[in-house]
C-alpha cells in the first residue's frame, strides 16, 4: 500500500491502542492489528513484519511502566531471556520464508488448554499470592517452554502472550502481575531480533507501522497502571475472557 487514508490511519491508531492494552494485560492484540493491515492490501508477510513495530514500542513502554512501579522481577532474567531470544531468532528467520499459518493449530491448542486449566485448576496458570517462584535452571520443561514461546513469537506474534503466560506462570509460578511484566520483556527480546530480520529483508511498511506504534505505546502505558491496581481475581478473569476471544478470532481468520 502506497498511501493511507485519514480514516484508516485513525483506525490503525485506535486498534494499536486497544492492542497495547490487550497485549499488556493478557495477549492476542495482534489478532486485531494483523488482519487490519492485511485488509489494507498488505501481503501476510509484510503485515506480520509491520505489526512488530507496534509490538516493539508497546514492549518498551510496558517494561518502563512495570520497572517504575517496582513490579519487574529481575533475579532470573538471564535464564528467562536466553531461550526466548534463541527461539525468537530462529522463528524470525523462518517467518521470512514460510507461510504464517503453519503454527496456527499449535496456538489454538495452547489457548484452549489454558482456558480449560483456568476453569478446572486456575492455580496452574494464575498462582495464588505468595506462591514461591522457581528458576529456569532448576525447573524441568521451563527452558523448552520459553524457547517454544520465543520461536512462536518470532514467527508470527499473534497470541504469543498466552504461550508466555503458560511458561512464566505455569512452570515458574510467577503471579499474573509479575508474569505480565516478564512477558513484555520476553516479547521485546524476540521482537527485537525478528524485526531486525524483517528490516534487513525490507518487509516493513513504516508509515502504518509507526501509527500502530503510537497507539500501542499509549495502550501499554494505560494497561500497566490497570495491572498494578486491579485485583488479581479480576485480572485472572480478564485473561480467561481474552483467551476465549483470541481462540474465536484465530478460528475465524
Amino acid at each position: 500500500m502506497d498511501e493511507l487514508s485519514l480514516g484508516f490511519a485513525v483506525l490503525l491508531g485506535v486498534l494499536g491502542l486497544v492492542a497495547g492494552v490487550i497485549n499488556t494485560l493478557a495477549g492476542g492484540g495482534s489478532n486485531l492489528t494483523i488482519p487490519a493491515l492485511m485488509i489494507s492490501g498488505m501481503p501476510p508477510d509484510v503485515a506480520n513484519a509491520t505489526n512488530r513495530v507496534g509490538v516493539m514500542m508497546q514492549s518498551v513502554a510496558g517494561i518502563k511502566g512495570f520497572h517504575d512501579h517496582g513490579r519487574l522481577p529481575t533475579h532470573d532474567l538471564k535464564g528467562i531471556l536466553v531461550p526466548t531470544l534463541l527461539g525468537g531468532l530462529l522463528g524470525g528467520a523462518v517467518a521470512s520464508y514460510a507461510p504464517v499459518h503453519i503454527l496456527k493449530p499449535a496456538l489454538l491448542l495452547t489457548m484452549l488448554a489454558m482456558a480449560g486449566l483456568m476453569l478446572i485448576k486456575p492455580s496452574l496458570v494464575a498462582p495464588e499470592p505468595g506462591t514461591p517462584t522457581k528458576q529456569v535452571s532448576g525447573t524441568p520443561g521451563a527452558w523448552t517452554a520459553l524457547f517454544a514461546a520465543g520461536f512462536y513469537g518470532g514467527f508470527v506474534q499473534a497470541g504469543v502472550g498466552f504461550v508466555l503466560i503458560a511458561a512464566l506462570a505455569g512452570t515458574l509460578r510467577y503471579d499474573l502481575v509479575a508474569t505480565n511484566a516478564l512477558k513484555i520483556v520476553c516479547t521485546f527480546a524476540f521482537t527485537f531480533v525478528a524485526l531486525a530480520i524483517f528490516i534487513v529483508n525490507d518487509q516493513v511498511a513504516w508509515v502504518p507501522g509507526l501509527i500502530l506504534a503510537a497507539g500501542s505505546t499509549v495502550g501499554a502505558m494505560l494497561a500497566v497502571k490497570v495491572s498494578i491496581k486491579v485485583a488479581p481475581k479480576t485480572l485472572k478473569w480478564f485473561l480467561f475472557v481474552m483467551t476465549l476471544v483470541a481462540v474465536a478470532a484465530a478460528l475465524l481468520r
